[in-house]
């Protein structure tokens, strides 16, 4: 169902069940998939896929060119999977040629009122952004990452897979996945997120012995990512934790 007040470009893809509310604006290289519903003044533009199931409140503006000053109108693109809600005044930017010329948000993700999702950035599944909360260009966000309102991220830094980050959050550097961040430091692991996503006491226990590695001991970090690869073994949250901090470039929160 189309409102008869909505713009959507003739050669624009909708699909089936997709309902488009007044005012809203769908244009021409956008591409929307089945039951997806676009609220009131809603504008989606640029080269942008949309999956099923995705739902946007009043006054989203998805696809939109990017705020990078290199950004010259390249035809980048803007990419959203499956069972995602994007709340009002949600903004998210195309890519550039500069990276991949590609955003990309994975599925069954909750974007908050005010949150912003810049260009480059590659968003997993599962994650929540709270109100307010704002990613720089080419940032990484892994899967059931919470970002508390108000955050701001970086540019180039990787939020780690089931990390937590607390209201107000700064972020320069990588967080670990699994981590708790508070008040400018890691605090500890995420225990009670960990607990409602049914991991094992096993691996809570071994999570936090790598805590302790990384946090507690004051290690350099080379000798820090030694010990854990020493219980790391046969455990794959903590070969993947192993993994994380190995790819850093831009360092780790500590």
């Amino acid at each position: 169902m189309i409102h008869k007040t909505a713009i959507v470009h003739p050669a624009a893809k909708i699909g089936k069940g997709v309902k488009i509310g007044p005012y809203s604006i769908i244009e021409e290289n956008v591409i929307i998939s089945e039951n997806t519903t676009v609220g009131p003044h809603v504008v989606i533009n640029g080269h942008t896929t949309i999956g099923a199931n995705n739902r946007f409140f009043q006054f989203c503006s998805i696809g939109e060119e990017n705020q990078d000053k290199k950004y010259q109108g390249e035809p980048t693109e803007t990419v959203i999977r499956d069972d995602n809600v994007f709340r009002e005044y949600c903004t998210v930017h195309r890519g550039t040629i500069q990276d991949k010329g590609l955003t990309v948000i994975g599925s069954n993700n909750l974007f908050m009122a005010y949150s912003h999702v810049a260009h480059d950035c590659r968003i997993g599944d599962n994650v929540i952004m709270a109100n307010c909360a704002t990613l720089a260009g080419h940032v990484e966000i892994g899967n059931w990452a919470i970002l508390g309102g108000f955050s701001g991220i970086h540019q180039f830094c990787r939020i780690g897979a089931h990390a937590f980050l607390g209201i107000r959050s700064s972020i320069t550097q990588d967080v670990a996945p699994f981590m708790l961040y508070a008040d400018g430091k890691i605090r500890s692991v995420n225990s009670e997120g960990l607990k409602r996503r049914e991991f094992s006491k096993e691996d809570l226990s071994l999570l936090k012995e790598a805590y302790k590695i990384i946090y507690r001991k004051q290690l350099p970090l080379n000798k820090a990512i030694e010990q854990l690869k020493e219980i790391a073994r046969a455990n794959l949250h903590l070969e993947s934790l192993v993994q994380f901090i190995g790819e850093s470039k831009r360092g780790l929160t500590r």
